[in-house]
């Protein structure tokens, strides 16, 4: 019932169609059986059932679109083959601290085609001579086990968490966003040169205008003062009072 509670709540504002990755971790299972996951959730990329209390998986789902399971720290020692009949595109199968004794209950993950990385790590089956090379050879599909490759090289963050897919486009995405910015960046600097050079180019007119302006100003003073001027070679005319002036004396 607390499995089924915790479902509700993941779906109070979504459909369950809306949901992509459901986490339950912790929450006990009443019968060690998985409950309340229906094939109407159906877009379900990611599901995380650690420790809570399983003993089977018989009660998954189909659901086409799960890539990532995460199991881990339940008690679960076999029936694995509802895995490869209802998770056909699993890549991702995290069975660590379960009770897997032999190397022959892992046998039916070979019908999953993508899975990449199994993690078996705190299983029993772990402590049997060449383990390692018997899980590769009974799975070739493997590129990972327990988070190490074949050649005991160590998985990238990417392929050991997930299909790498959504982390590349991630990455494209954020470098196009900051090409982007860039351009933006940019065309803003070329813009404020133009404003720049349209200001230069204004005060220069401006200069220029202003500068006529003077040179006219100039010019229509010093015409007034030639007018104002008696003309070279010209007589002043003889004022008749200064000649009554002259006979009173």
């Amino acid at each position: 019932m607390e499995m089924t509670r915790r479902i509700s709540l993941e779906l109070r504002c979504r459909t369950p169609s809306e949901v992509q990755e459901l986490v339950l971790d912790n929450c006990r299972t009443s019968n060690g059986k998985i409950e309340g996951i229906t094939t109407d959730f159906a877009n379900l990329e990611l599901l995380s059932l650690i420790n809570v209390g399983l003993t089977s998986v018989a009660g998954i789902p189909k659901l086409d679109k799960l890539k990532k399971l995460e199991l881990s720290d339940n008690r679960i020692s076999g029936g694995l083959e509802v895995l490869a009949e209802k998770l056909v595109n699993l890549t991702h199968l995290n069975l660590s601290g379960n009770k897997f004794k032999d190397i022959s209950t892992l046998e039916p993950l070979k019908k999953l085609p993508q899975l990449k990385s199994l993690d078996l790590f705190n299983c029993e089956v772990t402590n049997l001579a060449d383990y390692r090379e018997s899980i590769f050879k009974l799975l070739p599909q493997l590129t990972y086990l327990d988070g190490y490759d074949i050649d005991d090289c160590e998985a990238s963050d990417s392929d050991g968490e997930g299909d790498g897919v959504d982390d590349e486009d991630e990455e494209e995405g954020e470098s196009e966003e900051e090409e982007d910015e860039d351009e933006d960046e940019d065309v803003a600097a070329e813009d404020d040169e133009d404003d720049d050079s349209c200001d230069d180019d204004d005060g220069e007119v401006n200069g220029d205008v202003d500068s006529e302006d003077d040179d006219e100003d100039e010019e229509d003073e010093e015409d007034d003062d030639e007018d104002s001027s008696p003309v070279k070679g010209e007589k002043r005319k003889r004022d008749p009072e200064d000649d009554d002036d002259e006979d009173d004396d």
